[in-house]
């Protein structure tokens, strides 16, 4: 069996389209900046993956053509928002020093760090003072067994919400799951009575 690589590069080539080069670390911060401004949402310009299959042609001049047809403000009003966050970048940018970078490290690796890896126990802590118990954070002898946490004297295991629908694997833990799903602005939990 043989194996191929096609580079990027040789894509854009192979179906004769425009190699454009950007001066280093530019599409970065563009690519930052229509994160922030979402400029190219199908909202904005449509969606592609949808279009691209409704699209009868061949050629890039002739998807081009038939694009713009459909979407003949789209690019304007994608660089339009792209380019207000970019002057966003551009003023926050000149505030960003030493102290700024160093705050941020340590925000990213001590706080999130810390945050992200132990909110376990902050659930277990929710679900009991909402059920009005106690808890307790398992030890390692527990931990290894798959136990979380004690609310009153009943053992918790914590899993995500997608352990619910992965019901076929082997794991046996033999005590109460209380679920989590982190959102945008924070954690859902999801358990059955304790």
């Amino acid at each position: 069996m043989k194996k191929l690589k096609i580079k990027n590069e040789e894509v854009s080539q192979l179906l004769d389209a425009e190699v454009v080069s950007f001066p280093k670390y530019a599409t970065q911060l563009i690519n930052l900046a229509n994160q922030n401004a979402h400029g190219t949402r199908p909202e904005v310009v449509g969606q592609m993956s949808e279009l691209i299959k409704q699209f009868k042609g061949r050629k890039l001049e002739e998807w081009e053509t038939w694009y713009l047809s459909k979407y003949p403000e789209a690019i304007e009003k994608a660089k339009t928002k792209i380019l207000q966050m970019i002057e966003n970048f551009k003023e926050v940018i000149t505030l960003i020093d030493a102290q700024m970078v160093e705050a941020w490290v340590k925000d990213l690796v001590i706080v999130k760090t810390f945050v992200g890896l132990k909110f376990q126990e902050a659930i277990i802590k929710r679900v009991a003072e909402h059920t009005g118990k106690t808890y307790k954070i398992s030890d390692p002898e527990d931990e290894a067994k798959g136990i979380d946490g004690y609310i009153g004297e009943v053992a918790i295991s914590v899993k995500p919400r997608t352990y619910e629908s992965k019901k076929m694997l082997p794991e046996t833990i033999g005590v109460c799951i209380i679920y989590y799903e982190k959102v945008k602005d924070g954690i859902n939990i999801f358990f059955e009575d304790i």
